[in-house]
């Protein structure tokens, strides 16, 4: 295996990088300026600083769509208006092209007062006034809705802007208002015509429906159109959003599943406790023979990286035999089997796992690069399990077991296996032992005997 050269392998140091960078030369105040590299900064042009000031940046994307829509009508408006003032004004017609010159007015100073103050209530309210009132106004001074060529169709924009700006319910005001106004245009036209068109010809009226109508539904396509494309941007960024944090939550999940045992993580996710008694549970903590030498001899990183091999390896073979991995403290690994109902030989698993650990003392790579040898120790009984909360999640045992399984660990010389009398009852003749250890005394427990478990059976 190639793991255990890389693992002692000390690292390269980097090549020397140059005194001097560019970025560090470039802010030097002591390097001089080369005016060939300079570059002149482009000015924005009117249309974009006036965006700037309309759609601030720091707005919530929702915010900045209802003000830009509401910008862009204004300003589409506007241009249609001049096209208007100039065909009436080129007619003739002083009072038509009055109303549209003053329609001209308030839209340049609205916007202007919304630019200076940003009070986006006030100018999307009078905005909206102006497309309601101001294409009635139009046709009643020029006479019928035929004279006025359906210029109040124009006025539709109220509601369907109040649709983007405010929302579906308060646009139903601005609607039923377009149609009473509408209502009331055609009672004046059918009461009050008297069957002459106010001296505008026929063909005027024709290019003016054609102009009207094109006006009103390129304005409301482009709006329509530029809400839709926002939308469908906002909605790729909440797609994109809701993957992240599915990968986030997954994430979790996983550092979760790592942090405590998958059945204790996943019950984590429904309980507000976790705290269980067991009447029989089989600990085994093993260390790392001369733990602190080694780590004197070698560089911290490669230190680290010696134990995460290690307890990898530990990992898998806890996951081979279904017990579940406790905690790790310092160089000591800890395992328990009986936690879970899916293995009802976890006695048999847990000391099968302390069998490989020692073999691959002697087979693995790195172990063998290590010199790493182990002492192992188990012990069976009753204990209570918990998750105790706090900065970090922690899936602990507290019992007879767990203190009795780590004094054996330190009692275990070199890749030498301890077990308790419990222990070794369960075994039974299914495993190979050595000689009984009578009267064996641990600080604050009754003389004991113990076991030296040696292989399996064949």
């Amino acid at each position: 295996m190639a793991e255990a050269p890389a693992l002692a392998k000390a690292t390269a140091a980097a090549p020397s990088s140059p005194a001097k960078t560019e970025v560090e030369t470039a802010g030097d105040a002591r390097a001089p300026v080369n005016p060939a590299r300079s570059v002149a900064v482009a000015q924005p042009s009117f249309l974009e600083r006036l965006a700037r000031a309309a759609v601030p940046p720091d707005d919530r994307e929702e915010l900045r769509l209802q003000k830009t829509v509401m910008v862009v009508a204004s300003v589409a408006t506007a241009l249609a208006t001049l096209l208007w003032l100039f065909i009436y004004r080129l007619m003739g017609l002083t009072l038509p092209s009055t109303i549209p010159f003053l329609y001209l007015v308030l839209t340049v100073l609205f916007l202007g007062v919304y630019v200076k103050t940003r009070s986006f209530d006030f100018y999307r309210m009078s905005q909206l006034s102006l497309f309601l009132f101001a294409p009635f106004v139009i046709q009643w001074s020029i006479g019928s809705f035929v004279n006025s060529s359906g210029i109040v169709l124009l006025a539709l924009l109220a509601p369907v802007g109040a649709m983007v700006v405010y929302g579906p319910r308060e646009s139903i005001p601005w609607f039923a208002a377009y149609v009473v106004l509408t209502i009331l245009s055609g009672l004046f036209d059918y009461y009050l015509a008297d069957g002459s068109l106010s001296g505008v010809p026929m063909r005027t009226v024709a290019v003016f429906f054609v102009l009207n109508f094109t006006i009103l539904s390129s304005i409301v396509y482009l709006l329509l159109r530029y809400f839709v494309m926002r939308k469908d941007v906002f909605q790729a960024k909440l797609s994109l959003a809701h993957e992240q944090v599915l990968a986030e939550q997954e994430r979790s999940e996983q550092l979760l599943n790592t942090i405590l045992p998958p059945h204790i993580a996943k019950r984590l996710k429904q309980e507000e406790t976790i705290s269980d008694g067991f009447a029989d549970v089989t600990v085994m903590f093993a260390d790392i023979v001369n733990f602190t030498a080694l780590a004197e001899q070698h560089a911290a990183k490669e230190v680290v990286r010696f134990l995460d091999g290690v307890f990898n390896r530990f990992d898998r073979l806890a996951d081979k035999h279904g017990v579940d991995k406790i905690k790790t403290i310092g160089d000591a690994y800890m395992v328990a089997g009986g936690l879970t109902s899916d293995n009802s030989r976890y006695v048999d698993a847990v000391v099968n796992m302390a069998l490989d650990m020692i073999q691959l003392t002697a087979e693995d790579e790195l172990m063998k690069h290590y010199k790493v040898a182990l002492h192992v120790g188990v012990a069976t009984g009753p204990v209570i399990a918990g998750v105790i909360r706090g900065k970090r999640f922690i899936y602990d045992l507290w019992g007879d077991p767990v203190n009795l399984a780590s004094r054996l660990t330190d009692e275990a010389p070199a890749n030498v296996i301890l077990v308790d009398k419990p222990t070794y009852r369960r075994l039974g003749t299914r495993y190979e032992f050595g000689p009984a250890r009578d009267d064996v005394v641990f600080k604050g427990k009754d003389p004991m005997t113990i076991y030296e478990l040696l292989a399996r059976r064949s």
